[in-house]
């Protein structure tokens, strides 16, 4: 749908052998979409003349988000412009630029995309010494405007969440959470979103899939580095939902190409497809990761039992229990003798869960998309954000997910406004804050139908022993559960460079004002570390 921006909604209705077309959720080689090497650096075009400041940019140029569309060429221009911003009572003058940059074919060393990027320089700065971090969201086939205009840009759109009321009209303000005081931010948007494009003989298409996607950022990040001069800056990678796939298999190509990072930032994470069950058949995987999800909603609509007033504690008595008689349980339930679980772990499940035992009796499995729908009589609740609720065919509903509803038009409406008014870009086409590339998505990577990328950061690390992770979640998140994020990254062992944290929010955390703040706190600890050796 046109409306689902973020639709990291990556549910599989059916896994075939050779496909997943129908996966739905919350820079391989070289530009052109097929592989590519990715140990070679590209060899960028002629660097663009510098523009000058508050330089304004008309782009006659019409995008489009269709697979099969293609520009025939590409210009790097970007309008520029002065601003300033005040954090804690310290002026931060900086040069904000819109605009697009090249990427290459490394095959065959012809333009292959065209990238639209955001960034928010701070003026007078030494660039060895400024971080400078890559910002993206997922989908696939999301531009990345959730990030820009909700989480640490200089300006956000005020959010009422956990809120169901849609705020009207909406408010647009100087962001006091903004990552601006910390490291340079570029937010990038995908080929066939926002104002990215293919750029003939490549089509949009042609970068839809996991290792041509990682390939293409690899490609972008290169030459934003080059064009800027930021080699010697320490660079951060920060993916949300899908984007976080794309982070994994990104740092590890970039590693490769000899491009070192300080850190990255992985945001309401989805690393291993092949193990949640909200993307398999439950038939087929333990929906073990959920039930501490299924847990904190039930709190926080006071259905848990008894109630809970330590939210923390009592998580991680759940998890306990997820990981030893719940999964015992499900192993049994599974197995060819499909054997159901004893009372004991029915009534653990309906005092942590608020369903009825008849549910955990029909199926002790039971997946997050059922679980959104059953909870409450007559509501829906938020996928993104389980504490968001509107009634079942109701408006808020409409879209399948009220989180999502309360805030999409907000952002929709305030990105383009934003580029033409504040930031001087305007253009002839609409953003586009969606494609529907989902169903298009190569999801196929390193030997298997759907994606598994701990074994990529594993690499990136083994390639880089100083790289720290940061891993941010949110309680209330039915499409990336925290405790699957957390089972996913146990795997990679004790490392005391990689961090994770969870929010009392949604899937985009941010949203909710007391999360974002304690977001930036430990971002702003995060980026000490990075930049502790420079």
């Amino acid at each position: 749908m046109a409306l689902r921006i973020k639709t990291e909604k990556w549910r599989l209705s059916q896994l075939a052998a050779a496909s997943c077309a129908a996966l739905l959720l919350a820079a391989c080689g070289g530009g052109g979409g097929g592989g590519g090497t990715a140990t070679l650096p590209v060899t960028p075009p002629v660097t663009p003349p510098v523009a000058p400041a508050d330089a304004s940019f008309a782009d006659t140029v019409a995008y489009s988000g269709a697979a099969t569309a293609a520009l025939p060429s590409a210009e790097e221009r970007a309008a520029t412009v002065k601003a300033q911003l005040t954090l804690a009572g310290t002026r931060i003058d900086y040069t904000a630029t819109s605009g697009h940059l090249t990427v290459t074919d490394a095959r065959t060393g012809k333009p292959a995309a065209s990238f639209f990027y955001v960034a928010y320089t701070a003026d007078k700065q030494e660039a060895s010494r400024r971080p400078v971090t890559f910002f993206y969201n997922g989908g696939p086939g999301s531009a990345s405007m959730w990030l820009h205009l909700g989480a640490f840009g200089p300006k956000r759109i005020v959010s009422t969440v956990p809120s169901n009321v849609i705020v009207s009209p909406t408010q647009f303000v100087d962001n006091q959470e903004s990552l601006l005081d910390t490291s340079d931010l570029v937010f990038v948007d995908a080929v066939g979103t926002g104002y990215s494009q293919a750029i003939a003989p490549s089509v949009n298409q042609d970068f839809w899939g996991v290792d041509s996607d990682a390939a293409s950022f690899r490609d972008f990040v290169q030459r934003y580095v080059g064009v800027n001069g930021r080699q010697a800056s320490p660079k951060v990678l920060f993916g949300e939902s899908y984007g976080t796939t794309r982070t994994a298999v990104l740092a590890n190509l970039l590693e490769t190409a000899g491009v070192k990072l300080g850190g990255i930032v992985l945001q309401s994470a989805i690393m291993d497809y092949n193990a949640n069950c909200g993307v398999l058949d439950p038939g087929a995987v333990s929906c073990e990761g959920y039930i501490p999800t299924y847990a904190a909603t039930a709190a926080y609509y006071k259905l848990a039992n008894p109630a809970q007033a330590d939210l923390g504690s009592y998580l991680q008595q759940v998890r306990n229990f997820s990981a030893t008689s719940y999964r015992a349980a499900v192993a049994a339930y599974l197995s060819p003798a499909k054997t159901p679980p004893s009372p004991d772990v029915v009534t653990q499940l309906v005092n942590d869960t608020g369903l009825p035992a008849l549910v955990w009796q029909q199926n002790i499995n039971y997946n997050p998309n059922t679980y959104q729908g059953k909870l409450l009589p007559g509501q829906l609740i938020g996928r993104y954000d389980t504490r968001v609720s509107g009634a079942a065919g109701g408006p808020l509903a409409v879209d399948g997910d009220p989180s999502l509803t309360v805030v999409n038009a907000a952002f929709i409406e305030t990105m383009r406004t934003y580029l033409d008014g504040q930031l001087k870009y305007s253009a002839r086409s609409n953003y586009i804050n969606f494609n529907g590339a989902t169903d298009r998505w190569i999801f196929r990577h390193d030997g298997k139908d759907l994606p598994d990328t701990i074994p990529d950061l594993a690499a990136a690390i083994t390639q880089n022993p100083s790289l720290k992770v940061l891993v941010q979640s949110g309680y209330y998140d039915l499409a990336t559960p925290f405790y699957q994020t957390e089972r996913d990254m146990a795997r990679l062992g004790s490392n005391p460079n990689i961090q994770l944290r969870n929010y009392s929010s949604g899937h985009m955390i941010y949203l909710d004002d007391a999360a974002r703040r304690a977001q930036k706190a430990d971002l702003v600890s995060f980026y000490g570390s990075v930049t502790a050796g420079k």
